[in-house]
C-alpha cells in the first residue's frame, strides 16, 4: 500500500516521494466505538453529528478517505461561536471493546470565535487497534483556534490522520501535535490560506521507539497576501525507529508579502534509528519569504557525558535531553496538567 505523496515528485533515490506499508490491513468491517468522553465546558459549542462531505486536495489516499466517506463509526462536527475563550476536550479510548475507530472530524470557527480544541487518543497495552481519521477545520473571517492533538497510542496500532484547513481573512489556527503511537503512524496535512493576513502555525513533538514508523507529510499552500506559515517540528528516535518528514510551503500567485518557514529536527538516540526529511519551497510569486532547515544527528556524547557526571544514568540523562528538546513546543500548551502528563509519557517511552 502506497501513501501519503509529496505534492511535487522528487527523485527516487530519496526513497521519501510517498511511504510504502506491508502486512497492513485496512479492516472491512467496522463495529461501533463507544469509548469516547467529552468533557469542560461546551456553552457557545454546538456538538452534533457531521454530514459533511469528505472530499480532499490531498489526503493520505482513496483507500483510506473513501472507508471514512462511507463506514465512519464516529461523526463529530464542533461549531464555535463565542468570542471568548472556550475549551473542549475529547477523548477516545481504545479498548478490547473498542479496537477500529474510522473519524469523521468538522470543525468550524465562525467569525472572530475563539476556542481550544483537544483530541487525545490513548490505549490499553494488550491489543492491536486501528485508527484512520479525516478533520477539517473552517476558520471563518478573524477566527482564532488552537488545535491539541495528542497521540498516546501502543506501538501496535495503525494510525492514520488527514487534516486539512481553510482559511479566511484574519483568521489564525495553532496545531500542538504530540505524536508518540502507532506501529504506524501516518499524517496527511494541508493548508489552504486564501484568506489575507491569515495565519498557521504547527509545532510537533514526535518520538518513537521499538520498531515505530512515522510519516509526516505538511503541505500548506499560500494564496492571500501577507499570509503566514510556520512549521516547527522537533522528534526523538531510539532501536529501529524511523521516520520521514516532507514539508511543502507553496507560494501560489497572488500571496504578496506572504512568509513561510519551516525546521524539522531529529534526536537520533540509537545508531539503527533511521531518519529522513525533505523540506521543499515552492514559488510562482514575488515579493515572498520563505526559509527551510533540517537536521539529524546522535545525541552529544559531551553533553551526555557532563550531565551523568552529576549522578545521572544514561537513560535519565537522554531523557533531560529530550524533555530539554521538546519544552519550546510543550509550553505552547497551557493546561499545566496536560503539559505534565505529556512530560511523564516521555519518561515512560524512554523507559
Amino acid at each position: 500500500m502506497e501513501l501519503n505523496q509529496t505534492p511535487v515528485r522528487t527523485s527516487k533515490n530519496f526513497n521519501i516521494n510517498n511511504i510504502k506499508l506491508e502486512n497492513v490491513k485496512i479492516p472491512k468491517k467496522i463495529e461501533e466505538f463507544n469509548n469516547v468522553e467529552i468533557i469542560n465546558g461546551i456553552q457557545n459549542i454546538k456538538i452534533e453529528e457531521t454530514k459533511t462531505d469528505n472530499n480532499l486536495k490531498y489526503g493520505l489516499g482513496e483507500e483510506l478517505t473513501s472507508q471514512v466517506k462511507e463506514k465512519a463509526n464516529k461523526k463529530i462536527k464542533i461549531e464555535i461561536e463565542s468570542s471568548l475563550n472556550k475549551e473542549i476536550q475529547i477523548n477516545f479510548k481504545f479498548d478490547k471493546n473498542n479496537l477500529k475507530l474510522v473519524d469523521n472530524i468538522e470543525i468550524i470557527a465562525n467569525e472572530n470565535s475563539k476556542a481550544t480544541i483537544i483530541l487525545k487518543y490513548t490505549s490499553i497495552k494488550e491489543i492491536e487497534a486501528y485508527h484512520n481519521e479525516i478533520i477539517k477545520v473552517l476558520a471563518k473571517k478573524g477566527a482564532r483556534l488552537n488545535l491539541i492533538i495528542i497521540n498516546y497510542t501502543n506501538s501496535e496500532t495503525n494510525n492514520f490522520v488527514s487534516i486539512e484547513n481553510q482559511f479566511e481573512e484574519n483568521s489564525k489556527i495553532n496545531y500542538t501535535i504530540v505524536d508518540f503511537g502507532g506501529k504506524n503512524s501516518i499524517t496527511n496535512y494541508y493548508s489552504n490560506m486564501t484568506g489575507n493576513n491569515s495565519e498557521n502555525t504547527i509545532n510537533t513533538i514526535y518520538l518513537g521507539n521499538n520498531e515505530q514508523l512515522f510519516d509526516l507529510n505538511y503541505i500548506a499552500e499560500l494564496r492571500g497576501e501577507k499570509t503566514n506559515i510556520n512549521i516547527e517540528v522537533q522528534g526523538a528516535l531510539k532501536d529501529n525507529a524511523k521516520k520521514h518528514f516532507k514539508g511543502t510551503i507553496d507560494f501560489k500567485k497572488g500571496c504578496k508579502k506572504a512568509k513561510g518557514n519551516e525546521n524539522e529536527a531529529c534526536m537520533l538516540l540509537s545508531d539503527t534509528a533511521k531518519s529522513l526529511a525533505l523540506p521543499m519551497l515552492l514559488c510562482s510569486e514575488e515579493e515572498v519569504e520563505g526559509n527551510h532547515s533540517s537536521a539529524a544527528g546522535k545525541v552529544g556524547e559531551k553533553e551526555l557525558f557532563y550531565i551523568m557526571s552529576r549522578g545521572f544514568s544514561k537513560t535519565e540523562a537522554m531523557k533531560l535531553m529530550v524533555r530539554a528538546k521538546f519544552n519550546k513546543i510543550i509550553e505552547n500548551i497551557k493546561d499545566e496538567e496536560l503539559k505534565n502528563e505529556i512530560l511523564e509519557e516521555i519518561d515512560k517511552r524512554l523507559d
